[in-house]
Formats: structure tokens, sequence, C-alpha cells
């Protein structure tokens, strides 16, 4: 009984915390638990700082003369070559041939590789007789293809979008064949209770569950599309920003080189966060929204 009565004494003295401060530790909890949502304005600040950091070592590096420019040229110069390229280099052209190259290669790839991922998901049959062939030619580089190519097709146009097509093709078929093949087997059967043909559950419940992850998988793939624009205009180009890169690193401009990476940088980027709002504007009941 004595011992009940200190416990009760105990508690009656014990400190209480403030509300809001328990809430503020719940809400810094909150933010370091894995997949977990934080406020906007947290992640964009966290964003630009990243961003921020980066140029101070930037800067610290060449202004103060850590490193040869030769290597590394300052921000200020890497400015003033970009304007240089636009101003008398004629640079929008370069970037218009290389996005078109881009979207060219990486919609056939789109065209022809989504619906045959989605047969290989569905139908086993399909995934048998696709399965091998497209898995081996994954992992071939598209690089080793290119004088094969050239051999075929000649060193225009056609030969750098099917490098762009080569790089990205055979992993979508695989990445979307899986995502499909990963609909919920419960779906399936739930739909064939109520009387669903084959091909109405390709429709009516395949294709809605999978359709969120296969614009992902499309946005992951536009990126590896940009990373094989450069090895299409590495070779017998005379126009892109691949082009451009080559004849600069000739000509020891590393301010041109440099400037030429991060303008795909920004490209990718762009594109990258185009369909990103875009998958999440059209399902947003996929993002919890």
């Amino acid at each position: 009984m004595e011992k009940l009565v200190k416990n009760e004494e105990a508690v009656e003295q014990a400190p209480i915390l403030p509300v809001h401060n328990k809430n503020k530790k719940n809400r810094n909890k909150k933010w370091l638990q894995p997949q977990e949502n934080i406020p906007h304005k947290l992640y964009l600040t966290v964003s630009v700082s990243s961003v921020v950091l980066l140029f101070a070592v930037w800067s610290l590096l060449t202004y103060s003369g850590l490193v040869d420019p030769l290597f590394l040229p300052t921000p200020t110069e890497i400015i003033y070559s970009g304007m240089v390229l636009f101003t008398e280099f004629g640079f929008i052209h370069d970037i218009t041939i290389t996005v078109y190259r881009v979207l060219a290669g990486f919609s056939i790839a789109v065209i022809i590789g989504l619906p045959l991922g989605i047969l290989m998901g569905t139908f086993k049959v399909v995934e048998a007789f696709f399965e091998p062939t497209i898995s081996a030619i994954r992992y071939m580089p598209a690089s080793a293809f290119i004088p094969l190519f050239i051999l075929w097709i000649g060193v225009g146009e056609l030969e750098k979008i099917t490098i762009i097509f080569v790089g990205t093709f055979f992993s979508l078929v695989l990445m979307t064949a899986v995502e499909v093949a990963n609909v919920r087997r419960e779906l399936l059967e739930a739909a064939y209770t109520l009387g669903r043909s084959n091909f109405s559950v390709l429709l009516s419940v395949i294709l809605p569950a999978s359709i969120p992850g296969i614009m992902e998988i499309i946005r992951l793939i536009l990126g590896w599309a940009w990373s094989y624009i450069i090895v299409a205009e590495l070779v017998a180009s005379s126009s892109g920003i691949g082009s451009l890169i080559l004849e600069s690193q000739r000509m020891l401009k590393t301010g041109n080189i440099i400037f030429g990476i991060l303008t795909i940088g920004v490209l990718g980027l762009l594109s990258d966060l185009i369909l990103k709002v875009s998958i999440r504007k059209m399902f947003p009941w996929h993002y919890g929204r």
C-alpha cells in the first residue's frame, strides 16, 4: 500500500511536457520514418540545399585555384561558355536535334515495346517465345552495335535513332512484363467468377492495375534514353550536343564540355518532372491523393 502511495505521488510530481513540444517531437520522428511523407516546404528546402552545397564546393575548388581551370573551370567561365555557344555557334540547333533523336528513338521503343511487354506479362506462351531472346540482347551494350548499324544503315539520323531504340526497347519490354505479371491473382479470379472472358480480363483488370507502374517504368527508361544520346552522337555526327562535346574535347574547351553535359542534365530533368507530375495527375488514387 505504501509503495502504491509513493508511485502516485511520483506521478503527480512528474513534470508535464507541453502539448506542442510533444507534437514537435512526433513530427520530427515522423520525418525519419521509412517512406513517410514530409512537408512540401521541407522537401523543397532540402532539395535546394543540396544544389547550393554542390555549387559552393565547386566555387571553392575553382575560384580558390585549387583545381586547374583546364580540368574544372569556374561557374563564371561555364556561364560565359554557354553564352558563346548560344550566340555564336547556334547551340539551340544542337539542342533541337538532340531532343528530336531522343524522343524519336524512345517513342518507337514505347510504341512497339509496351504492347509486347503487356502480352508477355499476361500470356506465358508469349513470354516463353520472346523472353530468352530479349533477355540475351538486353545484356549487349548498345554501343557495341554502332559499327554494325553504320554498316547496315549508314551514319544518318536513322542510325542514331536506332541506337536510342536498342538502348531502351529491350529493358522496357522486360520491365513492363514483370509489372503486368505482378497483378494480384485474386483480382483475376474475381473477374473470372463474374464471367469475364480472357480478353476482357486483360482490358478491365490487368491494364488498369498495372498502368501506373508501367508509366513509372516509362519515366525511368526515358532517363536511359538521355544517357544513350551521347553514345549515338559521339560517332560520325556533325550536329547535336554529343557532337559538340566531342569537338570541344579536341579543342580542350572544358567549359563547353561541361555546359553541354549540364544541358543534357537539365533537359533530362525537365522531361522527368513533366512525366512525374503527369503520372500523379492521371493516377491520384495510386499515390493516395
